[in-house]
């Protein structure tokens, strides 16, 4: 649910390439956040480039995943692209309840976050994707730091997805190593795939991982909302998190007076959608030909110039 950025704000002035419909509200910057994965950067970046080509200045800020909220409450942020369904819609949900957060609508993007595994591993555990086969397999994914516990790595702690309460509600004996970057995620699954040696990850779409390497995700329990919330709810009735991930949509969120202060950069923005395909895609540009993530959304930009016009002159 994912690039790496420095610690210093990135801004950008418009530009004018694209005469506008309307005129520009204000001149004030609009304030997208930018995560640490690539996807977001590029589908962030895309979002700023086509709002500059309405005319409205844009500023790009570094923000942690989940604590983006604090500033999209306050204002002090205005727009955040991708609050995926997966492991963000609980935080978007108590912010959206505020008043101070809108939910602008889906950007197109259909997101699956969950445990997975090379296929040669269903040697060792053949009884994957079950989750029931972890409880006798465990062993055959541990390293000599987790032994006799398997190793599962995570996401970067600020992606959330509760994985270490899933793996107690489960009472898998499994211990959750995050890795500290998306970049460190992939490595380790390219080190591990390349010597068939065992690896459990956090591997999610749109992404260009689940195309380039033959593997599964585990099937958990299907995810409720009742299973997060209630621990009578599941296969433990003590605890909650006894169940797999949700699935759904990618959505945009903004501050609620982005509307009122910049009513067509809303309509832009509301009307904006990409698909899975093209942002998959895209990320293997970045991530595997080592492509620019400017030049990867300048690359998109020109040949989707209708696309995005029209989205303008709604």
């Amino acid at each position: 649910m994912k690039g790496k950025l420095g610690l210093c704000a990135l801004a950008l002035a418009a530009a004018g390439a694209f005469s506008p419909a309307l005129a520009v509200e204000s001149t004030d910057p609009i304030k997208l956040t930018l995560h640490d994965w690539s996807g977001q950067l590029i589908n962030t970046k895309i979002m700023g480039s086509i709002l500059q080509e309405a005319g409205y200045n844009v500023e790009y800020l570094q923000a942690d995943y989940i604590a983006q909220f604090a500033g999209l409450k306050t204002g002090d942020l205005h727009l955040a692209m991708e609050i995926w369904e997966t492991t963000g819609r609980e935080a978007l949900d108590e912010a959206t309840a505020t008043g101070n957060v809108v939910n602008v609508g889906e950007t197109g993007l259909m997101a699956i976050e969950e445990w997975w595994y090379p296929s040669y591993m269903k040697e060792q555990c053949p009884g994957l994707p079950n989750w029931e086969a972890l409880k006798d397999c465990a062993e055959e994914f541990a390293t000599a730091e987790t032994a006799p516990n398997g190793r599962y790595v995570g996401g970067p702690v600020t992606w959330g997805g509760f994985d270490e309460e899933r793996v107690e509600a489960l009472e898998l004996e499994f211990e959750v190593v995050h890795a500290g970057t998306d970049a460190a995620l992939f490595a380790e699954l390219e080190s591990a795939y390349q010597r068939e040696d065992p690896i459990m990850l956090w591997v999610y779409v749109p992404h260009w991982a689940p195309a380039k390497y033959d593997g599964e995700f585990v099937e958990f329990p299907p995810y409720s909302a009742e299973c997060y919330s209630d621990p009578s709810v599941g296969v433990n009735p003590d605890l909650a998190y006894d169940c797999g991930k949700p699935r759904g949509p990618i959505w945009k969120a903004a501050w609620s007076g982005l509307q009122e202060k910049w009513p067509g950069a809303y309509d832009i923005i509301e009307a904006y959608n990409i698909n899975n395909d093209e942002m998959s895609a895209m990320v293997g540009k970045a991530d595997l030909e080592g492509v620019d993530i400017d030049t990867v959304v300048a690359d998109w930009m020109e040949a989707n110039k209708d696309r995005w016009s029209g989205w303008i002159s709604k």
